[in-house]
C-alpha cells in the first residue's frame, strides 16, 4: 500500500516536471522565431527589387525644365554655374519692359564716353517703330529641346569636317565677318543668327536674324536710321538688338571685369545660354599649331585679334572651358 502511494506521488511529480519542461521549450522556440522574423525584416530585398528602384528613378520627372537630356536652365547641376547664370536676364531689347538698371546703363554709356541718359528710351521707342519687336520666347519649355550651335571664326575649323554637325542644330549662330562659301564642309552653310556691330552690318540672307551689338547710343540711333533709309535692306526685318544691360551682366558675372568689355564671341555664347536648352560651340581658340587666326584668312600667323587690350582672350577661354567641364556647353576641339 505504501509502495503504491509512493508510486503515485512519483508519477504526479514526474507529470508536473514534464509539463514545466514542455512550457519552457515552447517559450524558447517562440523567442527564437520572433528573433528570426525580426532579423528577416532587415535583410535587403532581392537584386531585382534594387534594379527596379534604380530604373524607376530615371523616369522623367513632371517638373523637368525642358525635353533635352540636360537643360542649361537647370541650376542644380553646378554651384559655379548657379553663381554666374541669371535666368531673369533679358538678352535683347523689346518694345516693353526696358527699364534698365541705372548702374548698368551708366556703365554702358561710359564705354564710348556718352552721358546722354535722357534720350535712350526715346531712341528705343523710335527704333521699334522701324523694326518688329522680337517674338522669341527665351523661357525653356518641357515639350521642346532647343539645340544651338555657336560657331566662332577660328582657323581650327579648317579640316574639321564639322559642317553637317553644325547644320543639324535648330539654331546656328555666327558672328562678325564669318563666311560659309567655300568652307561648307568644315563650317556648314546654315545661319539663323548673325552677330555684328551696327556700323559694320551688311545685308544678310532672308530669314537670318541680324543680332546687333550696340556699344553706344548712336548705334541704336543708327539702327533706326539705316533701316529707314534702306542702308540695310532686310526682307523680313528680323533684327535683334542685344540689351545694353546684358553687356554689363556678362561683364560682371562671366568675364568678371577682365578686359574693358566682353568680346563678340563671349557675348554670343552667353546669349545662347539664355535662348537655348543645349549649346554646342565650334571654332573658338587657337588652331592645333597654336595660331590665332580666322579660317578664311591667308595669314594664319596674324592673330592680331587675340590681344587687343579691350578683351581678355585667355580669361574668356578659361570660362568657356569651365562651361564645357560642368556640362553646360559642348566644346568641340581639334
Amino acid at each position: 500500500m505504501l509502495f503504491k502511494r509512493k508510486l503515485c506521488l512519483f508519477s504526479l511529480f514526474g507529470g508536473i516536471l514534464f509539463v514545466m519542461i514542455t512550457i519552457q521549450k515552447n517559450n524558447i522556440l517562440s523567442m527564437t522565431l520572433m528573433k528570426t522574423h525580426a532579423t528577416s525584416r532587415t535583410v535587403p530585398g532581392p537584386a531585382v527589387n534594387r534594379t527596379w528602384a534604380t530604373h524607376s528613378a530615371t523616369v522623367p520627372s513632371p517638373d523637368r525644365i525642358c525635353e533635352c537630356p540636360s537643360c542649361i536652365a537647370d541650376m542644380e547641376v553646378s554651384a559655379w554655374f548657379a553663381q554666374h547664370y541669371d535666368p531673369q536676364q533679358q538678352p535683347f531689347l523689346t518694345d516693353r519692359d526696358n527699364n534698365m538698371d541705372p548702374l548698368a546703363l551708366k556703365w554702358w554709356l561710359a564705354l564710348q564716353q556718352s552721358t546722354d541718359e535722357r534720350t535712350i528710351y526715346e531712341v528705343i521707342q523710335k527704333m521699334f517703330q522701324v523694326i518688329t519687336p522680337p517674338a522669341m520666347d527665351v523661357q525653356p519649355k518641357q515639350a521642346q529641346c532647343r539645340k544651338c550651335a555657336v560657331v566662332g571664326n577660328s582657323g581650327n575649323l579648317l579640316g574639321s569636317q564639322y559642317g553637317s554637325l553644325i547644320d543639324s542644330h535648330n539654331s546656328v549662330i555666327r558672328m562678325n565677318k564669318a563666311t560659309t562659301a567655300g568652307f561648307e564642309v568644315d563650317v556648314g552653310n546654315r545661319t539663323t543668327h548673325h552677330f555684328m556691330y551696327p556700323e559694320s552690318a551688311v545685308d544678310i540672307a532672308p530669314g537670318v536674324h541680324l543680332v546687333l551689338l550696340p556699344f553706344k547710343l548712336r548705334d541704336l540711333q543708327w539702327v533706326a536710321s539705316a533701316l529707314s533709309t534702306g542702308e540695310i535692306k532686310t526682307t523680313y526685318m528680323r533684327v535683334i538688338v542685344v540689351n545694353p544691360a546684358f553687356f554689363k551682366y556678362t561683364h560682371d558675372r562671366w568675364t568678371e571685369h577682365h578686359g574693358r568689355y566682353p568680346s563678340t564671341g563671349m557675348l554670343a555664347i552667353i546669349f545662347a545660354l539664355h535662348i537655348c536648352d543645349e549649346v554646342s560651340v565650334f571654332g573658338y581658340g587657337a588652331d592645333q599649331h597654336g595660331n590665332w587666326h580666322h579660317y578664311w584668312e591667308e595669314n594664319k600667323y596674324g592673330g592680331a585679334f587675340r590681344k587687343t587690350g579691350v578683351h581678355h582672350a585667355d580669361f574668356e577661354t578659361e570660362v568657356i572651358q569651365k562651361l564645357d567641364t560642368v556640362g553646360k556647353i559642348k566644346l568641340h576641339r581639334r
